[in-house]
């Protein structure tokens, strides 16, 4: 590996939340978080915890706790400029990540689309890197932003605004599982690679905007078609603090029991916090174990992987064998997260669950991270193919008069 290869590649992290998605992308070794942005204080404050538990430095330009929007306006969006061009001092490649906050193009959520005050931030988050031109980024999204014919024209026309700005475009609808995360969570990557820095990068450019040779399984280790079809152990009665036989015909290291022990969650400094009702709740102890299809009070099986991480929009995940609903320490192993991550104990339940289920799962973070570390660093065809086939004509003859 020469001189090059061995500068950590910056990034600027925005809607960083408790951080899962930049530590994704820090544990592989060839990235390093500059910047932090984050509108929450209390996501903030776990993020800043965090890190110093894991024995991170601080970013070198710091936390931001601010609405995203502050960086386009006047002396904002010149000091986020300024410390971008003090970055590639020092970084031979800088980038932007992040996933702006999802409920408006969610069926589940809010729904509002692109006029909602959620999902004007991901909006804004494509206005900072077409104003900003970083040498790559990574956008992430519920997958209701690409499948769905309400908000699809509008994901459509950030990728054609991005494309205007110079940067050559990759998507893929991901699933966490495929990168060893144990849970059932679809979401939409974009990725983006400057059209100048893909040539510093070596590639011999064609002029079209779309890269069709981009490795995404490369470091996934399941596919999740595959995955899902497996036998997976049905509904059982439940049966408090019962033990029950492993499986025999299922990967076991996607199954929640494997990420509980794994991440030694009964004696996690979480394991404590968790919701409990007031007066007890009687319903905790007839949901079968297993039954996790309903919208909400889904109890999840021990020896099955989880429905998505979400703890927002009243929805309830019980413990397989224990009366009550899973604690944090549970959640963040379903997140995937190192036993080592931990949240302060001053953070409200309801900002625990929230920044968790928010968060993207971090051993997809680390993939996703690995997979475009190898993009531009272990590319074996460096002539880049691409294609036009998914842009419209109306919108090819608009790229090119605006070239």
């Amino acid at each position: 590996m020469n001189e090059t290869m061995e500068k950590k590649i910056g990034i600027f992290s925005f809607f960083a939340g408790a951080g899962f998605l930049d530590l994704g992308f820090e544990k592989t070794g060839h990235f390093e978080t500059l910047f932090m942005n984050e509108y929450h204080k209390a996501f903030a404050d776990i993020y800043v915890a965090s890190r110093k538990n894991l024995g991170i430095a601080p970013p070198v330009f710091g936390y931001q706790v601010a609405d995203i929007t502050e960086n386009l306006i006047n002396l904002n969006s010149i000091w986020l400029a300024d410390n971008l061009k003090e970055a590639k001092k020092s970084h031979d490649i800088v980038g932007f990540i992040g996933g702006p906050p999802c409920p408006d193009f969610s069926v589940a959520g809010k729904n509002r689309g692109q006029s909602g005050e959620n999902g004007k931030l991901s909006g804004t988050f494509i206005e900072l890197i077409c104003r900003n031109k970083p040498d790559f980024f990574l956008f992430e999204n519920v997958k209701g932003l690409y499948r769905t014919t309400k908000h699809r024209e509008f994901f459509e026309a950030m990728k054609l605004k991005l494309i205007n700005s110079g940067y050559y475009l990759t998507e893929k609808l991901i699933n966490a599982i495929e990168f060893g995360a144990p849970q059932d969570r679809d979401r939409i990557i974009l990725i983006g690679f400057q059209k100048n820095s893909l040539g510093d990068f070596g590639f011999k450019l064609n002029g079209t905007p779309l890269i069709k040779n981009f490795n995404w399984e490369k470091n996934t280790l399941f596919k999740a078609d595959e995955v899902f079809k497996l036998n997976w152990p049905a509904l059982e009665k439940f049966e408090e603090d019962s033990l029950k036989p492993i499986p025999s015909n299922i990967p076991i290291e996607l199954t929640v029991e494997h990420w509980f022990k794994k991440n030694d969650v009964e004696q996690h400094p979480n394991r404590n916090h968790f919701f409990t009702p007031r007066a007890g709740l009687a319903k905790f102890k007839v949901i079968d174990e297993g039954d996790d299809l309903k919208k909400s009070y889904k109890r999840l099986h021990r020896w099955r992987y989880s429905p998505t991480a979400a703890y927002g929009n009243n929805e309830v995940h019980l413990h397989p064998y224990k009366a009550r609903r899973i604690s944090a320490a549970e959640a963040l192993a379903i997140q995937s997260l190192p036993k080592e991550f931990v949240i302060p104990d001053n953070i409200t339940l309801t900002d625990m669950f929230k920044t968790i289920g928010n968060g993207v799962p971090y051993l997809a973070a680390k993939g996703l991270a690995e997979i475009i570390f190898d993009f531009i660093y272990n590319n074996p065809i460096k002539d880049l193919k691409t294609s036009h086939a998914e842009i419209n004509s109306k919108q090819y003859c608009r790229i090119h008069q605006s070239a």
